[in-house]
């Protein structure tokens, strides 16, 4: 099933944050508790897990985007 990965409210003052880097690329597989990005919000770097296992499809976002939470940062398949 495809489902968006899309970007966490990590806080509930959180208006944006900058995707830093991807861990994973289109095609990899990861596991729940993986590692898959980072992202920068008031200077601190956060690694986002995975909660399930699955397979990227699609990246949507680049490393260096601002977002907001909520944002669809990819496709995946779980």
């Amino acid at each position: 099933m495809k489902v968006e990965l899309k970007m966490p409210r990590l806080r509930p003052e959180m208006k944006k944050g900058v995707l830093c880097a991807w861990l994973k690329d289109e095609g990899d597989t990861f596991e729940p508790g993986e590692a898959i990005y980072e992202i920068e919000t008031d200077k601190v770097v956060n690694q986002i897990e995975a909660e399930h296992a699955g397979r990227i499809t699609k990246l949507l976002a680049e490393e260096g985007d601002e977002l907001e939470p909520g944002a669809v940062l990819a496709e995946i398949e779980e």
